[in-house]
């Protein structure tokens, strides 16, 4: 089963079931923690939806998201990645959180903001939660299912302060691809470590490739490290970190016009394009930005 966030020709948006042979889609019946919690208990038990479905051409995808979630981020987690950084593993998840706003839906325009030069791209496993984690021995069996993440990030945050600046680089608005859709957990490794191939290419040219079983640190320890400091709850977002390729190794970034596919198996291929590069307002580039000629 295959479950989409869509909105209709007459602006009404919602949940639903979605057939991917057909393109037919039916919403889906009743508060979304209601259903979300006993769909994740229960894989094998559809939700209630309309009788009529909406055919396709007469929706588009929405970010598979629920209004209101939080969008939790996890860094350096593959092996590979790091070793061709040159840098070691952590002691733990390093984490971080996004706003709404950062999402973009399957087919969505990348911004390309004003306040980078560095665009990059990362393709990561997103896991959604679908009821509290509470005491359970296993936290991925508190998982709804999974879609595809591309945690776009502006590498060049922070240079001219000569630190770090994570919310420049990652919570910058609409850079955030996340769709087409969501796989139920049951399809993707049901309650275990999923171990799937996953594959981003930018113009055709693939750059990243790797399977999400070499995550150094485990779905599990993430959900578990997350809801140690933030109660995980229905909705929640979770991208679980992005393998080796990315630009910051090559020095090779992206630029306006640059078309992205990120597949990931079992779930589908997740289509973006990077618009063209923002330009700051006279008033604002007078401002602090993080530029070399700011000040503080």
């Amino acid at each position: 089963m295959h479950l989409a966030r869509i909105q209709d020709l007459y602006g009404r948006t919602g949940w639903a079931s979605l057939d991917l042979e057909t393109g037919q889609a039916w919403w889906i019946l009743g508060c979304f923690t209601e259903w979300a919690e006993k769909l994740t208990r229960c894989q094998a038990r559809a939700p209630a939806v309309d009788e009529m479905p909406v055919q396709p051409g007469r929706y588009t995808l929405l970010a598979p998201a629920e209004s209101g979630a939080r969008v939790f981020g996890v860094g350096l987690n593959y092996r590979t990645h790091l070793e061709r950084l040159g840098s070691s593993e952590p002691n733990h998840p390093l984490s971080y959180i996004k706003p709404e706003s950062a999402l973009v839906p399957h087919l969505g325009e990348i911004l390309y903001p004003a306040v980078t030069q560095e665009l990059d791209y990362e393709i990561e496993l997103v896991a959604v939660v679908g009821r509290p984690l509470e005491d359970e021995a296993n936290a991925v069996s508190c998982l709804l299912g999974y879609t595809i993440g591309n945690d776009v990030s502006a590498r060049d945050a922070g240079r001219a302060l000569g630190r770090l600046d994570l919310f420049t680089q990652k919570a910058l608005d609409q850079t955030t691809p996340l769709g087409p859709w969501l796989t139920l957990r049951a399809e993707a490794g049901g309650d275990r470590q999923p171990e799937l191939d996953m594959q981003l290419s930018v113009n055709g040219e693939v750059r990243q490739q790797d399977n999400t079983r070499e995550m150094i640190f485990s779905l599990a320890e993430i959900l578990n490290y997350l809801d140690a400091r933030v109660k995980l709850r229905a909705g929640d977002v979770v991208f679980t970190g992005s393998t080796h390729g990315v630009g910051l190794e090559s020095g090779i970034f992206l630029q306006p016009g640059d078309r992205i596919e990120a597949t990931i198996q079992g779930i589908g291929t997740l289509i973006n394009q990077v618009g063209p590069r923002r330009q700051l307002a006279a008033s604002r580039r007078r401002g602090r930005l993080g530029f070399p000629s700011d000040r503080g």
